[in-house]
């Protein structure tokens, strides 16, 4: 029996296995920071499942291994979910993990606990063959990617030293093969006016008007970025505005402005900020930082938070844009594993969304492709649910690409 076959029907054999444990995690809360007992819960597949090794790193990535070789693969997942919203939109439990009618059902199913449950069940596939290739094959449950993708990743690789020859990326791609996404970065416009009187506002400088004038500009602006053939457009979007004053009968004084841009192929961070300060200067007003005499200062927005296992740790919002070739070797195997296994060709595509990815192939060159199961389209959605299915293929294709890259 060729080795495509056996591991798919280990897969099938596991079929039950795999969901439940999806359901496992599904019912346990895991919005970003607050990981900590899903984590845990991923911890024991893993140590049921057979791994060589599992281990809670400072952030609070869990770490899986099977084998010990000269290459490494990385199966990455990240565990955190987002909320649930509004109650009234979902048709069940959100956090139910129940198994029905080919689907399991919750918070996280799709986007994306999916995809470690089934890269847990690779590895006890793996142990059961008595994997033998030359690959240190590893099972990455990552924290905090909802919050600030890439940010787990940049701990992985910077304090960690974790540093894979590969990386699949478990975001659901519908059982595509995915290579690449736009990046992106938060970037901010601080105003400052001058307060006066509600009365006799010509005492003062409305910070809301010249902020306006920007906003104006900036919707402009958006028409005019690049676009790429494979990647689509760059984008950018006021996704706040907030105004202050010293009261509700003076001129506002201040404005906050956070603009959401999407980056495209050829698009940096120096060129989006570079964008940005020209629509300033262009509607007249003095760049600088504020306290130092400026009337809009544009900047980088930077995070910082503390994760469950109480460390602190941050990044700049820049999130760059990467793209593999389809020639790549990362992408071939990608491919050939999907034909063995499936029987037929694979669409190779690209994220809509944000991952990882931005760190591990846009900021340290890894080489990276996405399969994983679900479809997008249910990211961050009520009634929220994976097939079956879905997990049982992605098990083994997981499994066969260890051995074929």
């Amino acid at each position: 029996m060729d080795m495509a076959k056996k591991i798919m029907e280990l897969a099938e054999k596991y079929r039950d296995y795999t969901a439940q444990n999806l359901a496992k995690l599904v019912k346990i809360p895991s919005e970003s920071m607050k990981e900590k007992e899903v984590q845990l819960e991923l911890k024991r597949q893993m140590e049921e499942a057979g791994f060589d090794e599992v281990k809670v790193d400072g952030l609070g990535n869990v770490i899986g291994r099977v084998g010990n070789g000269k290459r490494v693969l990385v199966i990455d997942g990240h565990m955190d979910t987002v909320g649930i919203g509004n109650r009234d939109n979902w048709n069940f439990d959100p956090y139910s993990g129940e198994i029905k009618d080919g689907f399991v059902h919750g918070r996280g199913t799709v986007d994306q606990e999916g995809g470690p449950a089934a890269a847990v069940t690779s590895g006890r596939i793996l142990k059961e063959l008595g994997f033998d290739r030359d690959v240190t094959f590893y099972v990455v449950g990552s924290v905090m990617e909802e919050d600030c993708d890439g940010l787990c990743w940049n701990w992985l690789i910077e304090e960690e030293k974790l540093k894979p020859d590969f990386v699949i990326s478990t975001e659901p791609t519908n059982l595509n093969i995915y290579r690449g996404h736009r990046g992106r970065m938060e970037i901010a416009v601080d105003f400052r006016g001058v307060s006066c009187h509600g009365s006799a506002p010509e005492r003062g400088k409305n910070a809301v008007y010249m902020a306006s004038k920007v906003a104006l500009e900036i919707e402009k602006l958006n028409e005019r970025l690049k676009d790429d053939d494979f990647l689509g457009k760059g984008t950018v979007t006021i996704s706040v505005f907030e105004s202050g004053s010293p009261s509700m009968c003076a001129v506002a004084d201040f404005v906050h402005m956070h603009l959401d841009r999407r980056l495209t192929w050829g698009e940096t961070k120096e060129s989006a900020v570079k964008e940005v300060e020209d629509v300033v200067k262009a509607c007249g007003l003095k760049l600088g930082k504020l306290n130092e005499g400026g009337e809009a200062y544009v900047y980088v927005m930077h995070y910082e938070e503390t994760a469950w296992t109480g460390m602190k740790y941050g990044m700049e919002k820049y999130f760059p844009t990467w793209k593999i070739e389809p020639t790549e070797h990362v992408v071939t195997t990608g491919v050939d594993t999907f034909k063995e296994l499936f029987s037929k060709e694979p669409k190779v595509d690209k994220w809509t969304f944000s991952t990882n990815g931005v760190t591990i192939r846009g900021k340290h060159g890894v080489p990276l492709i996405g399969f994983g199961p679900g479809n997008e389209v249910n990211a961050h959605a009520p009634n929220e649910k994976c097939p079956v299915d879905d997990l049982v293929k992605c098990a083994a294709f997981y499994a066969l690409y260890a051995y074929k890259i």
